[in-house]
């Protein structure tokens, strides 16, 4: 019998059977074990709590910042047109003036002919109201704020008077949310210029 004839390599086929022959045994190995799987699960769920930790901490800084802004802008707002309305007044009209109603006469918002006519600053549910002589009462706040506290105090200095204003406002919280908490205390004082 014959022996097959054995078919003879050069070194470079050689070569590269050895280094295809690796290169498949390398391709049956690779892969993720079970435990680079957990690490890779472990490490994306730290940074999606991390990412959504950081988005609420934003929105609820965001809302803070937006309730403050607004309880202050509301305060100062009805402060600068009480005081205002102070400083343009004629005289303190006295029989329905309290301390949490202001009623002043002036010489603005006359009726066709008065030659003076009456605007009241008070509350109205929980609203700080202005009400100009035969008109409707106009809320001066948001509805999304409550007026704690108005006190008018009537301060006489020599000829001149003037009004102090204690005005407390607080936004609207009733679900008592920390986001929704804003507080504004205005103390103002302002003189009639009688002219």
């Amino acid at each position: 019998m014959r022996k097959p004839l054995q078919k003879s390599f050069t070194p470079l086929e050689i070569c590269f059977y050895n280094g295809f022959k690796k290169e498949k045994k390398e391709e049956s190995l690779t892969g993720f074990t079970l435990i680079e799987i957990l690490v890779y699960i472990a490490v994306l769920s730290i940074v999606i709590v991390a990412i959504s930790s950081f988005l609420i901490w934003s929105v609820h800084s965001n809302t803070k910042a937006k309730v403050m802004r607004e309880t202050l802008d509301n305060a100062r707002r009805a402060m600068e047109i009480m005081t205002h309305g102070i400083k343009e007044a004629k005289s303190i009209y006295t029989p329905t003036t309290s301390s949490t109603q202001l009623s002043l006469e002036t010489t603005k918002y006359l009726p066709e002919g008065e030659k003076t006519s009456f605007i009241d600053f008070y509350l109205c549910d929980n609203r700080l109201c202005l009400k100009k002589e035969s008109q409707n009462p106009i809320a001066l706040t948001s509805d999304s704020l409550e007026i704690n506290n108005l006190v008018f105090i009537k301060v006489v200095t020599g000829e001149f008077s003037s009004i102090q204003i204690d005005l407390k406002i607080d936004y609207k919280n009733p679900s008592d949310r920390p986001e929704y908490r804003a507080s504004v205390n205005l103390i103002s004082t302002a003189s009639l210029r009688s002219y």
